[in-house]
């Protein structure tokens, strides 16, 4: 398409609601894809959550050709292919699982013109059979561009190296008059070059979208005997899907099998299962079967599941990017999400010796380079755990990004550490890194400040500075946390090149001026570090809102698909908010577009309808002339509408199941079954409640009812205690109501 041909936005803009069902862009959009279609490489570094895959989708129908997307993984792709298609949208994908007969039949669509996007992984790009393939493609249809999706792969500065990505620079020169767009979440100014010169990228245009994502919240926690417990709480008390990242495929297997004894439906993830039990048990977390995912590093990247809402990390991680990256699989939909990371020194000691093992197959020499930039990395990790300042500020500075604090979303700004005025200390640190020239690092400095006898030290003459020795009043990790403390506060810089050379700029200079105090957060020792019950979690959603999970639920369940493929969790509010009831009503809701309002808009409007009647509610909305939220008056009697999911639990209890049992047998979750009991006893089914919660604790819930409202389960439970489970509040909640 030639230049006077392109689209303008005003056209864009309808093909983006009858697609995707979107009635704006999300910030950078808008430009990345007039870049696009008009035919410019494109470098586009966008968080996860940020809208990167819309970027390239959406331009693919507006292009002539075929836009050929690179992923590196198997269930990334897949799992775009199947959001595409229930989108009504040509896409398809080749890679090593399908048949000969699969790939013939792909081939075919391909040339027929029914496919706008084809995903392939790097491996198979680049084999001289998939080329000749491609020959005839360009022949025929024409490619529109090449989509390099998770590019941070092409960078050995990147957290996931993947040599084969080197090589796609061999594409682009058979290929040279189509353009390329290279995406990722995550890339430092190094991994940025990087990728423009791996790529051969083109003038290109490039969008580089804050990293800021404020609807998580980030905390970090000492790790203690408790720890575990802690981590079970969570998980109860959250209503929704979460990850626990473990540092080793052995802490995988021992955190799983202990939650699933405790009653949590969790499954394990990492590279030592065989390649179906790890696709298997990604698509029942991707579809709700289960709530939790425990997991080393191997699971995550391009996971397209947009409502984990945490993200544990039950070790330390081993570098910043890979942190961000992992934690950042929370919250995707902008909801809500908590992010934890559990530190503690045994940690350091694994991540080390982890580091060690990076030898040289051939003749296990060490590989020098790589474990320097390992343990810079590592050190990076220390000092944002021990950071004392807001966490966005210490992330977000990793990437290049200035931020001025006070997040409010983290526990640092949440809950401020006691900190120490060390100016002193700081003018001694870097007049110690000046008079040394700006030439070593962070261990160098602090051995001349101590007054080490290192050969180095002596053969450098650096035992006659006038800083040699001054620093022997203070311990070696005293002096680590004031020199992170520095680097993070932006009063000292570091080369990021696996040297960490420390470098003063103009505010170390202010510093030793004495223009600039310098506090640091008291040092935590070993044991000591606070343990902040920092996580305000959300209240229950309203009774629409749960029901229309469950119908999604349902009709997911019934096309074998993820259910936020169907609607996701925010589309879901705002149908539970605004109460459309007719289907052009229905249709203005964001995320419903055409092919979804065909395919699911008379279900979802009948579930509305049928809320609406037996709550005894008057629609507030018959369209979104007024999109203000709604209070749904749960707290007059309700009068449930009962489906067959419900009856059968009820059978299965009159038979003297008990609702473990129940669970178990019909493969859900514990707290689903008290959802349908609750129903039940709401709708006036003969439930025996004294038999599944004792009278007294029946009595001691009421009396909170009574005190707080029904409204909300979380403030009940606040008002009764830990003691008191979400189950047995629910099902007496629903008896008081019944006889309300």
């Amino acid at each position: 398409m030639t230049s006077d041909q392109t689209p303008t936005l005003d056209l864009v803009q309808p093909t983006l609601k009858q697609y995707f069902g979107y009635d704006a862009f999300r910030p950078g959009q808008p430009q990345i894809i007039q870049a696009a279609i008009s035919g410019q490489d494109v470098l586009v570094i966008m968080p996860t959550g940020g809208g990167k895959s819309l970027c390239f989708q959406l331009p693919s129908l507006l292009s002539t050709g075929i836009t050929i997307v690179v992923s590196p993984l198997i269930a990334l792709m897949q799992d775009q292919v199947e959001a595409l298609q229930d989108n009504g949208i040509g896409a398809t994908f080749l890679n090593s699982t399908l048949r000969p007969t699969d790939v013939r039949d792909r081939a075919a669509q391909i040339h027929r013109g029914e496919i706008r996007l084809l995903y392939v992984a790097p491996e198979r790009l680049l084999s001289e059979q998939f080329l000749a393939f491609l020959d005839q493609i360009h022949d025929r249809q024409g490619i529109a561009r090449f989509a390099i999706d998770e590019a941070h792969c092409v960078s050995e500065w990147g957290h996931d190296f993947r040599p084969e990505y080197r090589q796609l620079k061999d594409v682009r020169s058979r290929y040279p008059d189509v353009p390329c767009m290279a995406l990722t979440a995550t890339a430092t100014d190094r991994v940025r070059q990087d990728i423009i010169e791996q790529l051969e990228l083109r003038s290109p245009f490039i969008h580089i979208a804050s990293f800021n994502r404020q609807n998580l919240h980030y905390e970090v926690r000492q790790k203690r005997k408790t720890s575990y417990n802690e981590l079970l709480t969570l998980i109860r008390k959250t209503n929704g899907s979460g990850i626990i990242y473990c540092l080793s495929r052995k802490r995988v297997d021992e955190l799983t099998d202990r939650l699933q004894r405790d009653g949590i439906a969790a499954l394990p993830y990492h590279a030592g299962m065989a390649d179906t039990q790890r696709s298997e048990n990604q698509t029942r977390f991707i579809r709700d079967d289960v709530q939790v995912m425990v997991a080393t590093i191997a699971f995550g990247m391009g996971i397209n599941k947009p409502d984990v809402r945490f993200v544990v990390h039950y070790d330390l991680p081993r570098n910043l990017e890979g942190y961000y990256q992992e934690s950042g699989r929370a919250g995707r939909d902008g909801e809500p999400a908590q992010c934890i990371l559990y530190f503690s020194s045994g940690d350091i000691r694994a991540i080390e010796w982890i580091i060690d093992q990076k030898v040289a197959p051939q003749t296990g020499e060490p590989l020098e380079q790589e474990q320097r930039i390992a343990r810079q990395q590592l050190w990076q990790v220390i000092g944002y755990a021990e950071s004392a300042i807001c966490r966005r500020t210490v992330q977000l500075s990793y990437f290049g990004e200035a931020f001025p604090g006070n997040c409010g979303n983290c526990d640092n700004c949440l809950y401020p550490k006691p900190v120490e005025d060390w100016t002193i200390e700081a003018q001694k640190f870097l007049s110690c890194v000046a008079r040394c020239k700006e030439r070593f690092g962070m261990n160098y400095i602090i051995d001349v400040l101590r007054g080490s006898k290192d050969k180095r030290i002596l053969s450098n003459r650096h035992d006659q500075l006038s800083t040699y020795g001054i620093g022997k009043d203070r311990s070696t990790e005293d002096w680590r946390v004031l020199s992170r403390s520095l680097l993070q506060q932006g009063f000292l810089d570091e080369t990021n090149d696996g040297y960490g050379i420390l470098r003063l700029n103009a505010l170390s200079w202010e510093v030793m001026r004495g223009q600039r105090s310098v506090q640091v957060a008291l040092i935590h020792r070993a044991g000591q570090m606070d343990t902040q019950a920092t996580s305000k979690l959300r209240a229950e959603a309203e009774l629409l809102f749960d029901r229309l999970r469950a119908l999604r639920k349902q009709i997911a369940n019934e096309q074998s698909l993820p259910p936020y493929q169907v609607f996701g969790d925010s589309s879901l509010k705002l149908m539970a908010q605004q109460q459309p009831c007719t289907l052009e009503a229905f249709a203005k809701i964001s995320g419903v577009g055409s092919y979804k309002l065909s395919q699911y808009g008379s279900r979802f409007v009948e579930e509305i309808r049928a809320f609406c009647e037996a709550q005894g509610i008057t629609p507030r909305y018959s369209s979104l002339e007024d999109p203000a939220p709604i209070e749904l008056p749960i707290d007059s009697p309700p009068h449930p509408v009962l489906s067959r999911t419900h009856f059968l639990t009820l059978d299965l209890y009159q038979n003297g199941l008990t609702p473990e049992e129940i669970a178990e047998k019909r493969d859900l979750k514990l707290s689903t079954v008290y959802e349908h009991l609750s129903l039940l006893l709401e709708a006036g089914q003969a439930i025996h409640l004294d038999a599944i919660v004792a009278p007294d604790r029946q009595t001691a819930i009421e009396q909170a009812i009574e005190t707080v409202g029904a409204v909300s389960l979380r403030l009940i439970r606040d008002h009764l205690g830990e003691q008191y489970d979400y189950g047995e509040i629910r099902l007496v909640r629903a008896k008081w109501r019944s006889t309300a």
